[in-house]
């Protein structure tokens, strides 16, 4: 049999949706339960619960309704402790919207893979034949073998920002530090592939030039180096050739889980926290700068899909998670 459930409550009928949706709104930016609590009523348990549930629906099924899942992501780990012990959110964004979290108790290829699959069971959900042409990666072991274990003809584009990050932090202190790296970024800026090899000669020739040995020199030779690896990005023009728009995700996660104490509780508890605050992430509004960049569109979810079914971003985010984002039934677990 079906159910209908109006929009303007929350599932089993907790509160009514235009009571709720301020605070959860503000959640986004970790405001604590108690503070929810005092300024708009309820308890802090209340709203603990009020969010977490929104972990239970589909990532990608709720996020991508009219729209096509991304064929160009990144992914990374976010490291974040639970009950005081290290573990790794492996986060998957594309189209500008986060599509995956997940809790890998370790930086294992076994672990990460497990945790990576979870957006991949989502997002075969949405569309059964899915297969991603590009991931940016920052090159961490674990994470490239989980990538190519989960989708074998996925190309790894390496992030050209986390080479020149390790150039930045051992450089500042120099005094060419401004023309070591107006070098490196004209080689990113290169239209093609001649290009870009001709500049990062000039680059690598101007290192043995002007740097003494040591650390900077080394590193900058080494961004040399993996020549090969930059310019697979020039084949996949829609790929993405650094990790920024990951970045952006993750700054607020990490202001999130760290406004929130970090982790608490068992793996599936943290990981649905995870969840609900990727949900949160791709439905709350932009400020109004943002949505003006954004031709109007109001959230990330909203200009990935062309579409909104309702003004109130809740109401649209509980719309667009009807059958809990899942487009056909999981299958039942014996016993």
């Amino acid at each position: 049999f079906y159910s209908i459930r109006p929009s303007f409550v929350t599932p089993y009928l907790s509160a009514r949706t235009d009571d709720v949706e301020k605070g959860l709104f503000l959640r986004k930016f970790g405001v604590p339960y108690w503070a929810l609590a005092y300024v708009f009523g309820r308890n802090r348990m209340g709203w603990y619960r009020l969010e977490a549930s929104l972990g239970r629906n589909s990532v990608v099924g709720t996020t991508v309704r009219h729209g096509k899942v991304p064929e160009h992501l990144v992914a990374d780990e976010h490291h974040q402790t639970c009950n005081g012990e290290k573990v790794y959110l492996a986060t998957t964004v594309g189209g500008g919207c986060c599509l995956g979290v997940a809790v890998a108790t370790n930086a294992s290829t076994a672990a990460l893979t497990e945790a990576y699959s979870v957006f991949r069971a989502e997002a075969k959900n949405v569309k059964p034949n899915y297969k991603p042409k590009t991931v940016n990666t920052d090159g961490w072991k674990g994470t490239i073998a989980a990538w190519l274990n989960l989708f074998t003809t996925i190309v790894l584009l390496r992030c050209f920002l986390h080479g020149w990050l390790k150039i930045r932090d051992r450089a500042k202190h120099l005094t060419c530090f401004l023309e070591l790296g107006e070098l490196v970024w004209n080689a990113y800026d290169a239209v093609n592939i001649a290009t870009f090899r001709r500049r990062l000669r000039a680059l690598q020739k101007w290192a043995w030039a002007n740097l003494q040995p040591g650390i900077v020199r080394d590193e900058v030779l080494d961004l040399c180096n993996k020549e090969d690896l930059w310019v697979k990005a020039y084949a996949h023009p829609q790929g993405h050739r650094t990790s920024n728009m990951l970045d952006r995700v993750i700054r607020g996660m990490c202001r999130y889980f760290d406004q929130g104490q970090h982790l608490h509780g068992s793996v599936q508890v943290s990981e649905q926290r995870g969840r609900a605050w990727a949900l949160l992430q791709n439905f709350t509004p932009w400020s109004p700068q943002a949505t003006r960049r954004n031709q109007g569109y109001q959230s990330p979810a909203e200009r990935l899909n062309r579409h909104r079914y309702h003004a109130c971003w809740l109401q649209n985010l509980l719309i667009s998670a009807s059958l809990s984002g899942y487009r056909k039934p999981l299958p039942q677990k014996a016993g």
